[in-house]
């Protein structure tokens, strides 16, 4: 007995049909002009970032390569100022930024996709619009509360503040995800007797890790490059690495030559991160884009 071919389902079609338009020689052409748009201006700012200071003045950058002159005088002298210290900072509050609501909103996720409860859809209608509130409104309630309890200034400021700006898009990606999972595999889950803690940690979670990195991604960039929370919540030694680059320069603007090597120190993490975690992070966009 002959076997026919499957019939492709109508999103199957889709994707063949953009995945032949993606990889086509006219569309790698123009990744690749994207791509060296985007990596001059960065190859620029660390070729700055090692000149002196007269030289930066005089010409531009792309001079470099007929009058090669370097010098590691001004990452020296931006570590100086104190940009060592507003590293540390800054990894101190972006970890906590991204692991607290990653976990909360696993656990919300978990709740609103598998465990039935009275008025959870309209709870979670709730959390989903909480996104479209301005950041901008919440700022003054939010430090009138922190000088009320005492924790003005301090790491926890930027850490509840990034967490509560964070948790509503992160439940609703989770939530999306997790409703996604067969149902089948929890049911048999179930069957043998798991719990909602085994369930959670041996079927859901392994499942969970590309959209967990595309989110942690996310909110590590969000958090590293933030700077209206940080100037708002964060002060003294709490400062991050975004405000103390605006204050580089100085009133006077006399250390403006400091600008570009404490900018390639911000933007260095956040490259790696998202080099290192690119393939996850592309996984948990793409993942259930193609359904039947």
């Amino acid at each position: 007995m002959e076997s026919h071919p499957r019939k492709l389902t109508r999103a199957e079609k889709r994707a063949i049909a953009a995945k032949n338009r993606l990889s086509s020689p006219a569309a790698s052409a123009i990744a690749l002009l994207i791509a060296a748009l985007w990596t001059i201006p960065t190859l620029g700012l660390l070729v700055t970032s090692f000149r002196v200071e007269s030289d930066i003045q005089t010409d531009g950058w792309w001079n470099v390569f007929t009058r090669p002159l370097f010098t590691g005088y001004n990452y020296v002298s931006a570590l100086e100022t104190g940009l060592g210290d507003n590293f540390v900072n800054t990894l101190v509050i972006t970890i906590p930024a991204v692991i607290i609501p990653i976990t909360l909103a696993l656990l919300a996720a978990y709740a609103f996709a598998w465990i039935p409860f009275r008025g959870r859809e309209v709870l979670f209608v709730a959390v989903f619009a909480l996104q479209v509130v301005p950041l901008q409104v919440t700022l003054i309630p939010l430090l009138s509360l922190y000088v009320d309890i005492g924790i003005a200034g301090s790491f926890w400021t930027v850490w509840l503040s990034h967490t509560m700006f964070g948790l509503p898009l992160a439940i609703f990606l989770l939530h999306n995800f997790m409703k996604d999972v067969p149902a089948s595999l929890v049911e048999a889950a179930r069957m043998d007797g798991a719990g909602h803690v085994t369930v959670f940690f041996k079927v859901l979670l392994p499942l969970l890790v590309p959209a967990i990195a595309a989110f942690g991604v996310f909110q590590f960039l969000w958090v590293w490059n933030d700077l209206l929370i940080a100037l708002t919540f964060a002060g003294g030694d709490a400062t991050p690495l975004t405000s103390a680059i605006a204050d580089l320069a100085g009133t006077r603007g006399n250390a403006w030559y400091l600008l570009a090597p404490g900018a390639f120190l911000a933007m260095a993490v956040p490259l790696a991160v998202f080099l290192g975690l690119q393939r996850f992070f592309v996984r948990g966009l793409l993942a259930g884009s193609v359904k039947g």
